[in-house]
């Protein structure tokens, strides 16, 4: 029998990257736990089949409740970058416009997409979004996410679907970082189409959701069987699903944490600024959710950065999860104006639920020794 190895961070690490995947939360576990006991496929019609397409249906009725929508809206999926691809493929002869700074599973969706650029800050240019739905003739489908996930700045996605409901375009938002962060509703949004994932929340990976508005029917994305509404077949991830339900319940009864989060977070950027006079915070002029910074060091590669944290025991990214092992700078800071070196020389320290006191304390100690090490006039 093998025997997983346990995570060096369970007993002296400090985990800070809450943004690529949040630890999993106890109840959510014990959910998943309790799921493991049913027997059944959720589309046998017997008794066993039937329980286990109650824990389905219950799970999707919290995902609902989470998105401020009916549980019919909600189709399941393998991932939230599933559902982005789900989004931005099911509509055809719809051409698409995204941000310059969506999640890659978006821009990689539709390469010949369009982009409209951001601010300085890095709030989406909607002047930039009308000029180019102007300029179109056929239908369009516009994607603009809610937080961006290395920055964490709020985006305008009421006012962007406005523009883009004036010129008969359809709206997907990518709110996988918004979840449990900040109130959501498709409807208050003005948005046909979310993403959501669950393993942002503190539940499993391999579960996400696609939120559609109602009436709105995107070309199946798996075929084969008649499960989500006939547009994504194959058996249902069971126990995927309860831990989604689980965590998104927890996720919208814990919205009010948020401020303690907040309090963290402002703690420790304004001790790095005040350590290291030279380091930025990108994206502070703009509102932010509560969790996330991203801090720039010039001249000190993010990659060093994220390894030389980790062997002081402190997890921390250079930009996005989905990108890693790629050496290239950020294309996130790229469009907010930044040059090569300057966008290469960031990370994102994301706090969640396991993040207090101490754990900022231990990545401030870190980061204020490696970043004199590497300057040592600014010391």
């Amino acid at each position: 029998m093998t025997i997983l190895p346990v995570s060096p961070f369970r007993r002296t690490g400090v985990y800070l990257d809450h943004n690529a995947t949040a630890p999993l939360k106890p109840e959510v576990k014990a959910a998943m736990g309790q799921a493991m006991d049913l027997v059944g496929n959720p589309s046998s019609v017997h008794a066993f089949g039937r329980s286990a397409r109650r824990a389905v249906e219950e799970a999707r009725a919290a995902v609902a409740a989470l998105a401020g929508v009916k549980p019919a809206q909600v189709l399941f999926t393998g991932s939230g970058t599933e559902a982005n691809n789900f989004a931005l493929r099911g509509f055809a002869g719809r051409r698409v416009v995204t941000s310059a700074i969506e999640h890659e599973s978006v821009l990689a969706a539709r390469p010949d997409a369009e982009r409209f650029g951001v601010t300085r800050d890095g709030v989406a240019d909607l002047e930039d979004l009308a000029r180019r739905l102007a300029c179109g003739d056929e239908p369009a489908l516009v994607s603009l996410m809610l937080v961006n996930n290395e920055t964490g700045v709020i985006q305008p996605v009421a006012e962007s679907a406005r523009i883009a409901h004036a010129h008969g375009a359809l709206v997907h938002c990518d709110a996988v970082q918004a979840a449990g962060r900040l109130p959501l509703s498709l409807s208050a949004l003005g948005a046909d189409l979310m993403t959501l994932s669950a393993h942002k929340l503190g539940g499993p990976t391999g579960v996400g959701a696609l939120i559609l508005a109602e009436g709105l029917e995107p070309d199946a994305l798996i075929r084969g069987g008649g499960q989500e509404r006939r547009k994504r077949a194959g058996t249902e991830n069971l126990l995927g699903i309860v831990g989604f339900g689980a965590a998104a319940r927890l996720a919208l009864d814990g919205l009010a944490e948020a401020a303690d989060l907040a309090a963290l977070r402002d703690r420790l950027e304004r001790e790095a600024l005040a350590a290291m006079p030279r380091a930025r915070v990108m994206g502070a002029g703009a509102a932010r959710v509560a969790n996330t910074c991203c801090l720039m060091l010039p001249g000190l590669p993010g990659e060093t950065q994220v390894m030389t944290l980790d062997l002081a025991g402190v997890a921390v990214s250079a930009g996005s999860a989905c990108s890693s092992g790629k050496v290239k700078p950020s294309h996130v800071l790229a469009a907010m104006g930044e040059d090569d070196q300057a966008a290469a020389s960031a990370i994102r320290v994301s706090l969640g639920w396991t993040s207090d006191d101490e754990a900022v304390d231990r990545f401030l100690t870190a980061w204020t020794a490696m970043a004199r090490r590497s300057a040592p006039a600014d010391g």
